[in-house]
């Protein structure tokens, strides 16, 4: 892993899983053991632009390791990434079904704080990761219901979610699409989320992100394709426009100070 940038994971980690950060300044510290970050830029495959992303305020930065991915990055350019942003922002890694032993291993040289399981991940596969604070991304179609089985087997297996990810279904394609979700659904059933922070993803842009925050309440908001010029290209005006209006949408909402 990156010399001098431990992931913060590994900074406190007690034997019930609740993981925290001890270093200042963290979003991890700000937002206590399970709500990682607020704001995350997702497909960043440059240090500059993750650079721009930790300097727009964005407290959080995906890193994407699926080879389908047109925002795919290698293990060294992730690490020269990772290594770039400041302290407190979080590395997270983006995975589609890979094996529990390329996650670790990714894991390590990157130095990632966390991992997003954006595939058909089974809750055995979680286990073999732990302690890696664990993103379970779901592609929406309809009702959340199936989100409620998942954390059945969760909670029976003891290796539940820090957060829930929800993006948008469209055939054929794992995110990034602009594809919007219907925020008034999420609303309602977020009583099959059993309480873990939700990540909204999907469609959002610096113009939609203060009604979505506002319709379907969630804990943070989660972008990709909507602050590029091109995938995996990003835009610094467009992400710091769509930080700013996220930030402003939360600060705004009661629910989430």
């Amino acid at each position: 892993m990156p010399r001098g940038r431990e992931p913060l994971y590994l900074l406190g980690l007690p034997e019930n899983g609740a993981w925290f950060a001890k270093e200042s300044g963290s979003a991890c510290l700000r937002f206590g053991v399970r709500r990682m970050f607020r704001v995350k830029i997702c497909g960043i495959t440059s240090a500059a632009d993750g650079l721009a992303a930790a300097e727009a305020g964005a407290d959080a930065i995906g890193l994407n390791f699926y080879a389908g991915s047109p925002r795919c990055c290698s293990l060294e350019v992730a690490r020269e990434i990772a290594s770039a942003v400041p302290r407190g922002v979080c590395r997270v890694g983006v995975f589609v079904d890979a094996p529990a032993s390329e996650i670790r291993h990714t894991a390590e040289v990157v130095g990632l704080d966390a991992v997003q399981l954006h595939g058909n991940e089974s809750v055995e596969l979680q286990r073999a990761i732990r302690p890696l604070p664990i993103v379970r991304a779901f592609r929406v179609a309809g009702e959340l219901t199936a989100i409620d089985e998942y954390l059945t087997a969760c909670h029976l297996a003891r290796c539940e979610p820090r957060m829930l990810l929800l993006d948008a279904c469209q055939p054929g394609a794992l995110g990034g699409t602009g594809k919007t979700l219907d925020w008034s659904a999420i609303a309602a059933g977020r009583q099959h989320l059993r309480g873990i922070p939700l990540v909204l993803a999907g469609g959002l842009t610096s113009e939609n992100v203060a009604q979505a925050i506002q319709t379907a309440r969630p804990w943070a908001v989660d972008t990709a394709s909507g602050v590029e010029m091109s995938p995996g290209r990003k835009s610094a005006t467009k992400v710091q426009a769509f930080v700013a209006a996220a930030h402003q949408a939360f600060a705004r909402a009661a629910w989430a100070r």
